[in-house]
């Protein structure tokens, strides 16, 4: 079982990260906190959760990166929620940060899990259901500081228009309405950096 990669980060979007690690380069599917974490670093460690599914016609194996153990233990805990899959957890985690994560559960708020695209109230209940006794103090101490570590972008709109439909399309979203919500976004706020409008559209995207 693979703990952590650390390496040179050699190429990043907010859906995924190129870790160089002994010559080998591995492909890593982050979430938007993670990108927001490693932007502009060279060498970066992830810790790995690893998905292998097997049983049909290809199997596939597939890395998770995460800037921090306790993200990732988050990880782990939602995808053992019925109904949330591991593109729907690292769409949480994408939405929110592991502290906003951590007190939605804890005070129970349905309302703010319900604002993830495709969390509908039985599976927001769920997850409060499920992971509030699981998560012991340690990790909702752990997560106590918003991760969103914003860093000033240089690149023009249609770059971080670019690289937002393609983050959400990889995260499962067809492009036409995922260009439409990112338009819409970037016209109402064209200053916005890629994680903000990748935040936002997560909640408006139908």
């Amino acid at each position: 079982m693979i703990e952590y990669i650390k390496g040179e980060l050699t190429e990043l979007s907010p859906a995924t990260a190129v870790v160089e690690a002994a010559g080998v380069g591995y492909a890593l599917n982050i979430s938007l906190n993670t990108f927001s974490a490693i932007q502009g670093k060279e060498q970066v460690k992830l810790f790995v959760h690893e998905a292998i599914m097997t049983g049909g016609r290809d199997d596939s194996y597939t890395l998770y990166g995460f800037s921090t153990k306790q993200e990732r233990d988050f990880y782990r805990l939602l995808i053992t929620v019925s109904g949330v899959g591991s593109n729907t957890a690292r769409m949480i985690l994408s939405a929110m940060s592991p502290a906003e994560l951590s007190n939605a559960i804890a005070s129970g708020d349905e309302r703010l899990l319900k604002g993830v695209k495709g969390i509908g109230l039985k599976t927001a209940q769920r997850i409060i259901v499920d992971l509030r006794d699981k998560m012991g103090g340690d990790l909702f101490a752990a997560a106590g500081g918003d991760s969103a570590n914003m860093t000033t972008a240089a690149a023009v709109n249609n770059q971080v228009r670019d690289e937002a439909i393609a983050a959400l399309t990889m995260l499962g979203f067809s492009p036409a309405p995922t260009a439409k919500v990112v338009n819409a976004l970037l016209q109402e706020n064209p200053a916005m950096q890629v994680e903000q409008v990748i935040k936002l559209a997560l909640k408006q995207i139908k």
